[in-house]
């Protein structure tokens, strides 16, 4: 029988307070769901860009506290923001303050009002990956001489994109989980170019988890999700209110395909 997860991205644009992002994080991890997701933003993305906003590591040290069994980590921390070596340790930290529950989620970064809002290079897609495929390698190493190293052997690495040249080719090489968007026939092929990638560098293609971020009327293509190998549906959910519904909707089905 496949293995289904269920999980939810709360963003932290427009949340109106500390506590209401706690609550729904506790509901989260009360509803059955397997995984919980931050992002890494700056800014709010929709509505006010001058809206209430929360940073997202920070936050996440706040999550390793109030829950208890969930798995939880960013979809995705873009490189850009933050020297490899220090993601890398904070990522361990957090590893040992949940017990082992944490899940690092990277990416090359794309929001350019992040990168200008705080002082960021922005330079192109082309040299954002560049600096991707450098920092994973630099990211591995300060994993593997820490002190305490995570208590995860290994600690799992999500990888988000769908970048078939480069992106997918990362993710061969370095990832646990592979997080991709779009409808699925657009993942079914990411799926088959990431298993050719898988090939080419030596690695078992059923060593990474397939996952997509899905919402709105995707949302009414579970059984096609699946059947296009992705096995950990993600949704989204945003403040200033966080409806749990869906989340709620999905984790039935997860139960009945899994019953």
């Amino acid at each position: 029988m496949t293995r289904i997860r269920v999980g939810i991205q709360i963003a932290h644009q427009h949340a109106q307070s500390y506590s209401q992002l706690r609550e729904t994080w506790q509901a989260v991890e009360e509803s059955g769901a397997d995984t919980l997701f931050t992002w890494d933003h700056f800014f709010p993305l929709a509505g006010d860009p001058g809206g209430r906003h929360f940073d997202n590591w920070t936050a996440m040290g706040a999550m390793a506290e109030v829950t208890n069994r969930i798995q939880f980590g960013c979809l995705v921390a873009a490189t850009g923001y933050r020297n490899p070596n220090l993601l890398a340790d904070m990522s361990r930290s957090l590893d040992h303050f949940s017990d082992g529950r944490f899940i690092l989620g990277i990416g090359s970064g794309w929001c350019q009002p992040d990168y200008d809002g705080y002082g960021f290079e922005f330079g192109t897609a082309a040299s954002r990956l560049k600096d991707l495929d450098r920092d994973m390698k630099i990211i591995m190493h300060r994993l593997s001489v820490l002190n305490p190293p995570p208590i995860q052997d290994p600690l799992p690495i999500l990888i988000g994109g769908g970048g078939e040249k480069v992106t997918l080719r990362i993710t061969a090489q370095y990832a646990h989980i592979w997080n991709g968007q779009g409808e699925p026939d657009v993942l079914a092929h990411k799926n088959k170019v990431l298993d050719a990638w898988c090939e080419k560098v030596g690695r078992d293609p059923g060593e990474i988890e397939r996952s997509a971020q899905i919402m709105g009327p995707q949302l009414e293509k579970l059984d096609e999700y699946l059947a296009a190998g992705i096995t950990h549906i993600i949704l989204a959910q945003s403040g200033p209110e966080y409806d749990l519904t869906e989340l709620h909707n999905v984790l039935k089905w997860r139960d009945a395909k899994q019953s």
